[in-house]
């Protein structure tokens, strides 16, 4: 059985440079540029065997939007400095940070520099 319903995600960019500078702002951790074939991108932070990962890429079957599917980002516990640091970066808040029941934290959307909304999370 399966740990994770989720192994793998991709964010869409137009512009591969702007979007891994943002992200990098945003989570304060860097992205490590790969190439697959012909399609270039930018892989999160993630342990192969232990976690989920994903990347932005630039690709022409995949567009930028605020209205598509949401993926949210770990920010650890510090949901206010990473949306501080998303808007610094040029993003701007969709939804403010919003307690979640018990213990499970908070979580907030942001607009990207590319146009997509992403959720972050901080337990």
């Amino acid at each position: 059985m399966q740990s994770n319903a989720i192994s793998w995600f991709e964010i869409p960019a137009n512009n591969l440079d702007r979007a891994s500078e943002f992200y990098g702002k945003v989570i304060g951790q860097s992205l490590v540029r790969e190439t697959m074939g012909p399609i270039e991108l930018a892989v999160f932070p993630f342990e192969r065997k232990a976690g989920i990962g994903g990347c932005i890429m630039t690709v022409d079957y995949l567009k930028p939007s605020d209205s598509g599917n949401l993926v949210y980002l770990s920010v650890e516990d510090d949901i206010d400095s990473a949306l501080a640091r998303a808007q610094q970066a040029g993003g701007r808040i969709a939804l403010g940070k919003t307690a979640l029941p018990g213990d499970m934290g908070h979580y907030a959307h942001i607009i990207d520099s590319e146009g997509n909304r992403v959720g972050l999370h901080a337990a």
